[in-house]
């Protein structure tokens, strides 16, 4: 049996008369990447602020590495690191004092302390910047920074919220290597992310949609399990056939990447591809190519996020 690292069930937080969390049930194994992915507003941060023992929930129960919070929130701290979307450090501390600062807050005596910090600094290549003030780091190296300080204490869990939304491409990977080598360690990730690449990166994923978990699985089963056919469709005049077949019924949304649109179709509509090149043959439109593609991970994004007649299309399998 799989342990578990998280577990919530019907978990709600209302601020007044906005319920940004909504009947949320998670079940998060150990030693994995599990990513929150939503637009802005969806609940990710206040879903990870609660999980954390940092908000109260207004409805449900959550176990996080057996405690049961925010009860036992207290007892949980030490086991888990929290890295926010801004950089939370001390901007007029150096690298140095400002590990240095996080670890008499983790409570760890000077000569773990001076270890761990060593460590830190070789693995994160931070060693050469340990006199810089953490102001004038460039983004990576803050993030870099960032990472360092949260994982000092050796957490269990890392709560991540939205961490490389700063960061250039080739930071971003290095990031995500330093992540897998922590769940190689044995240490359990929640990340909050808006990158299609990052997501994919995750071992499960939950899709958050105005609060509500509205899709969720492995990368591949949530592509697999779409409610949707995706067909990919050429021609010279992109942002006119977009347009057209947006005004169908059948059609949920089209995308243009160059002289291509990759157009998102019911799932019930029968051979779309050639319902799709009627109607453009029929404008008069030209068409150089029309046929069905495999689904990626932003269709699925997309689908489950849309506006739709029935929440529960896309609901937890």
């Amino acid at each position: 049996m799989t342990e578990l690292a998280i577990q919530a069930h019907q978990l709600g937080k209302d601020f007044g008369h906005v319920k940004a969390v909504r009947s949320l049930d998670l079940e998060i194994p150990r030693s994995r990447i599990y990513g929150f992915l939503g637009p802005n507003g969806s609940g990710k941060t206040t879903a990870i602020r609660m999980l954390c023992g940092l908000l109260t929930p207004t409805t449900g129960d959550i176990n996080v590495l057996g405690y049961s919070i925010p009860d036992e929130a207290e007892a949980l701290r030490l086991k888990v690191g929290y890295m926010t979307q801004k950089f939370s450090l001390f901007e007029d501390l150096t690298v140095s004092e400002n590990l240095q600062f996080m670890a008499d807050i983790y409570t760890l005596d000077r000569k773990l302390k001076t270890q761990r910090i060593g460590l830190a600094g070789e693995r994160y290549e931070l060693a050469h910047l340990f006199k810089q003030r953490a102001g004038t780091l460039s983004g990576g190296q803050k993030q870099r920074l960032a990472l360092a300080a949260t994982t000092l204490h050796r957490p269990e869990l890392l709560f991540l919220d939205e961490p490389t939304s700063a960061v250039d491409p080739e930071n971003r990977r290095a990031f995500w290597e330093s992540l897998f080598d922590l769940v190689d360690e044995g240490t359990t990730i929640l990340v909050s992310t808006h990158y299609m690449d990052e997501a994919e990166r995750c071992h499960a994923l939950a899709i958050l949609d105005k609060g509500c978990l509205v899709a969720e699985g492995s990368p591949a089963e949530l592509e697999d399990r779409i409610d949707a056919n995706i067909v990919i469709v050429e021609s010279e005049q992109p942002r006119k056939v977009g347009k057209l077949l947006e005004q169908e019924d059948f059609i949920h949304s089209s995308a243009q990447i160059g002289n291509e649109l990759r157009v998102m179709v019911a799932k019930e509509q029968p051979e779309p591809d050639k319902a799709i090149c009627a109607i453009i043959q029929k404008a008069g439109l030209p068409l150089a190519a029309c046929k069905i593609a495999k689904p990626g991970l932003e269709d699925v994004f997309v689908a489950a996020t849309r506006e739709r007649k029935t929440p529960e299309r896309m609901a937890r399998a």
